[in-house]
């Protein structure tokens, strides 16, 4: 099993939150978005897999997960979570056709690759692209809603990992991460399958790796 790196000389349990996708309670919202402006690291659900994520504006706390994850910011294929598809024209340049393809799609299990432009965070300059998802998830959304901003974006499960078990149960995530993330959200058992990704800084858009999901085009 992958070793992972504590972030922290002392260990700080995380808190472990019960969050109903079905109706997201706004005062358990409005908690773990206090975590992310303060540089808190939250384990939160998706349509997919469990997701590690902070705000994307927040330079040590997106250091934290690079370093924990064992990857280079300047490098890394991270992705951003954004509310819906005006929130993504803030942070990627969008063509007439990607956003019909987009439209079409989200929310839902796909990642989209697009062009960034001039208002990405400057650790994600360098690397000119990014990938954006909308999950089809209230509580997600909620907190990029109450945040302001999209949130970084990175499984919790990695392909050399072999107890599948510890990526589903939000409660078995919680003893994996709880020196890692400040908050740990429980909104049910989560998937093993991954998004789909779609390339779309080409003339026409790429299935890179099918995962969840069907494209519509």
């Amino acid at each position: 099993m992958k070793k992972f790196i504590p972030l922290r000389n002392i260990f700080v349990t995380s808190m472990l939150i019960r969050i109903y996708p079905e109706n997201p309670n706004p005062r358990e919202i409005d908690k773990v978005v206090q975590f992310l402006r303060d540089g808190g690291l939250i384990v939160y659900p998706t349509d997919t897999i469990y997701g590690l994520g902070c705000d994307i504006f927040h330079t040590k706390a997106v250091e934290k997960i690079c370093r924990y994850k064992g990857i280079d910011v300047r490098k890394a294929n991270l992705s951003f979570i954004c509310y819906d598809l005006s929130h993504i024209s803030e942070y990627a340049k969008v063509s007439n056709d990607t956003f019909k393809l987009m439209k079409k799609n989200l929310p839902g299990p796909f990642t989209f690759i697009l062009n960034g432009n001039n208002n990405l965070p400057k650790l994600f300059r360098n690397k000119k692209t990014v990938g954006i998802r909308i999950p089809d998830n209230n509580v997600i959304r909620e907190l990029v809603k109450g945040l302001g901003n999209p949130i970084l974006s990175t499984s919790v499960h990695d392909a050399d990992d072999e107890i599948q078990e510890y990526f589903t149960d939000p409660e078995l995530i919680h003893e994996r991460y709880e020196n890692i993330a400040d908050v740990v959200i429980n909104a049910g058992y989560g998937s093993l399958e991954p998004s789909t990704v779609v390339d779309c800084t080409g003339d026409e858009p790429v299935v890179v790796r099918q995962g969840k999901g069907e494209l519509i085009f």
